[in-house]
């Protein structure tokens, strides 16, 4: 009788452990897939500085002010347009807003430098531009305090559907016609300081 005990108390230690160590995996979460499956990722890039780099003074504040080119890849099936915002996150008082754009069409895979501050671009691209942080359209580029560099993000988000928005929007505005219709996000991001 007493072997017995020992083997049954022995057998529920063991099932214990078996699902600590299951639920610690769930918790963790899948391990992270290396090589070609991370090659596949929807990414965003610019032909103007590398990711975490310094942004040139050409499209700052301090320079010509023009938006920069940027190239993106990998775009899931079933994109139908994408949308960007570019914010810095580093600003005194809140997230800052330089940058609003969406209803580029699904086979877009780039924008070139200088993007025209309007609400409706046609040309080389179409797309609808929402208010900035400087309270106009279209891009404002960096423009912090002396002191620490700040980051930028090119947040890319690539959309089931197209999101029909009115020029000057704001990015609360933007926010809530993409919630549920994001395929996929991809991040760049920028250094600037003064």
């Amino acid at each position: 009788m007493g072997g017995r005990r020992v083997f049954v108390v022995l057998v529920l230690i063991a099932a214990a452990v078996g699902i600590i160590v299951l639920m610690r995996a769930r918790s963790e979460g899948p391990a992270p897939e290396a090589g070609p499956a991370a090659e596949d990722a929807f990414v965003i890039a610019s032909p103007a500085f590398e990711h975490g780099q310094m942004i040139p003074a050409d499209y700052t504040a301090d320079g010509k002010d023009a938006s920069p080119p940027l190239e993106w890849d990998n775009v899931p099936e079933g994109t139908v347009s994408f949308a960007l915002i570019m914010d810095d996150p580093d600003a005194p008082l809140r997230t800052f807003k330089h940058w609003l754009i969406c209803e580029m069409p699904g086979g877009t895979r780039a924008l070139a430098e200088g993007v025209a501050r309007q609400d409706r671009v046609n040309t080389p691209l179409s797309a609808v531009q929402g208010i900035n942080g400087f309270r106009k359209v279209g891009y404002g580029g960096p423009a912090p305090p002396k002191g620490k560099t700040h980051r930028y993000y090119f947040r890319l988000y690539a959309l089931d559907e197209r999101l029909d928005m009115p020029g000057s929007f704001s990015r609360g505005q933007l926010e809530a016609a993409m919630k549920g219709h994001v395929l996929a996000e991809a991040e760049l991001m920028g250094r600037y300081g003064r």
